[in-house]
């Protein structure tokens, strides 16, 4: 007969199992991937706010897609990490961090689909309207879409984890990796007739309404592209668009598997690694994916990492001026450069009492 512990305080996690031989081996898998993870993501994020020239809709969702898999990864990876190093009767969890490690894996998964069904609008008013692309995405608008798409996950997220934690538990072993909703149900001992309706309509809800997006987005796109003859046009929408599709099949194929796995619990082991994967391959794929795409980026780290040099510094003596070089006022004299009968790749400064002159690249 089974024994029975209500509501205990602290749960045990199951974790990832693996042999003695290859713990360390996947340990530093886990370790690094989740350190690219981290570095990719907070790089782009750091671009994206720095860079004025990416304060556009795209990469502002894009800055969230970002801050999400930092998030979502933070959360499950180091406490993974942890529990592989220990055995398995020392991985114990309180109850109110698992409820919250599982809030924070459904938020991940829930905002990633929101934040790409906003991508994919973005992109659609961007091929298909441009000239009221500016018109359509002002900032006003994408701070409206980007708290909508964390506004909407929060809530559905929130009723899902509200039916489970309302249930009393009589068991205290998590059969997963981390934390999540239907761990945590599987708990109890009453019925979670409830849970399985809520939670198979949450899923069919933000499933339908992802898939169907892009279908009707892309399908629209390709209209325009096909009875376009503007080959700038075509071009940039496959650029872009191949761009985002990519990054939400991957996300979207990782999340079905996992949920597919969960209804064969003979293949746990396959789950659990699907489940590991889930959360590193997009989380690795997504900077760069968009950091080989955008132009933007490249500009920018090109910038960012190529440093300036002085290219040329030279001593003219006020004697020598021309009339029309003397009449240009001390200072920055780049926006004067025709004037002055002088034409300059790079930005100059000239200092009319030393009389140095500075070209840099």
């Amino acid at each position: 007969m089974e024994n029975y512990t209500y509501n205990s305080p602290t749960l045990q996690l199951e974790g990832l199992n693996v042999s003695k031989d290859s713990t360390y081996s996947v340990f530093l898998f886990l370790f690094f991937s989740y350190l690219f993870i981290n570095v990719a993501n907070v790089g782009i994020a750091f671009m994206v706010f720095i860079d004025k020239s990416l304060h556009q809709p795209m990469y502002l969702l894009f800055w969230n897609l970002s801050l999400n898999d930092i998030l979502g990864n933070s959360v499950i990876v180091p406490r993974l990490l942890v529990d592989m190093l220990r055995p398995p009767s020392e991985r114990i969890i309180s109850y109110y961090e698992c409820v919250f490690q599982a809030f924070t894996t459904h938020m991940f998964s829930t905002t990633a689909h929101t934040i790409l069904m906003i991508m994919a609008f973005d992109r659609y008013v961007a091929i298909c309207n441009p000239l009221r692309y500016a018109a359509i995405m002002t900032n006003k608008m994408v701070i409206k879409l980007t708290v909508s798409a964390w506004g909407v996950a929060f809530v559905l997220v929130g009723i899902l984890l509200g039916l489970t934690i309302r249930l009393n538990r009589c068991r205290t072993l998590i059969r997963s990796l981390y934390c999540n909703n239907a761990a945590l149900f599987k708990l109890s001992c009453e019925s979670v007739f409830i849970n399985n309706v809520y939670g198979l309509t949450f899923t069919v809800v933000l499933f339908t309404g992802s898939i169907g997006s892009m279908v009707l987005t892309y399908t629209k796109i390709t209209v325009v592209c096909l009875t376009s003859n503007s080959k700038s046009l075509n071009s940039k929408a496959l650029k872009t668009c191949s761009t985002h599709l990519l990054v939400y099949l991957i996300m979207l194929l990782s999340g079905l598997i996992v949920i597919t796995l969960h209804r064969f619990p003979q293949y746990s082991d396959y789950r659990k690694f699907c489940s590991i994967l889930f959360h590193i391959i997009p989380g690795s794929l997504n900077p760069i994916i968009y950091e080989v795409q955008s132009k933007a980026i490249q500009r920018f780290l090109a910038k960012f990492f190529k440093p300036k040099k002085m290219l040329k510094m030279r001593t003219i003596s006020k004697d020598h001026m021309s009339p029309m070089a003397a009449s240009c006022h001390a200072g920055c004299w780049h926006d004067h450069r025709e004037k002055c009968g002088v034409q300059y790749l790079t930005q100059g400064h000239f200092d009319m009492q030393s009389g140095i002159e500075t070209l840099t690249f």
